[in-house]
């Protein structure tokens, strides 16, 4: 196992040299190319993902069968439809690869299993979705708060790293935005 996952998770959490040597044990490494699907719409979320390199994103098809991005992950950051996963449900979301990426899953099943063999992990999951929760909150802040300029430029200013690796359309559904106005938004910003 690369020490990506383990560095992150040390970040957090103290961990002794077995149990570090453990955890490599109840992940599987995937390489994945750019636009695949990690988990489909319409399956059991049984997996979380932990990315080493690239981006991926989440999404779901609206009534009208438009692609609605709700989150992304670039290094070092976790992705899943945690409430799916946690209530052992089918997803009605899908994550997809943005880019080429390197990506760390665990299962259930196995996730079970790392918390139980290794309790001072549960601190590090519960770090994780902390943060993932203050994102979510800030995000619909940035929606009841602001104007749609306002969420770009924000955004744009908060996170460009986004900005520079997420393609248009993306990035506009997130936010909220049709590409178009986001388009317009940009070329504003340039002149």
């Amino acid at each position: 196992m690369s020490s990506a996952l383990l560095d992150h998770i040390q970040k957090f959490i103290p961990l002794a040299p077995d149990s570090a040597l453990k955890v490599p044990e109840y992940f599987e490494r995937l390489e994945v190319g750019k636009k695949e699907i990690l988990l489909p719409a319409n399956h059991l979320c049984d997996r979380l993902f932990f990315v080493e390199k690239g981006c991926l994103h989440s999404y779901f098809i609206d009534q009208q069968g438009v692609e609605k991005s709700v989150q992304f992950a670039l290094e070092n950051w976790w992705i899943s439809d945690h409430q799916a996963f946690y209530k052992k449900k089918v997803t009605d979301t899908t994550i997809q690869t943005v880019e080429e990426s390197l990506v760390w899953s665990i299962s259930r099943e196995k996730y079970t299993a790392l918390l139980k063999d290794l309790p001072e992990m549960e601190s590090y999951f519960r770090q994780m979705y902390e943060i993932g929760y203050g994102a979510v909150i800030t995000r619909l802040k940035y929606l009841f708060n602001y104007s749609k300029e306002e969420i770009y430029y924000n955004f744009s200013e908060q996170f460009p790293y986004f900005v520079q690796r997420v393609p248009q359309y993306i990035l506009a559904t997130y936010l909220g935005l049709t590409p178009e106005y986001l388009s317009k938004l940009r070329a504003k910003r340039r002149s």
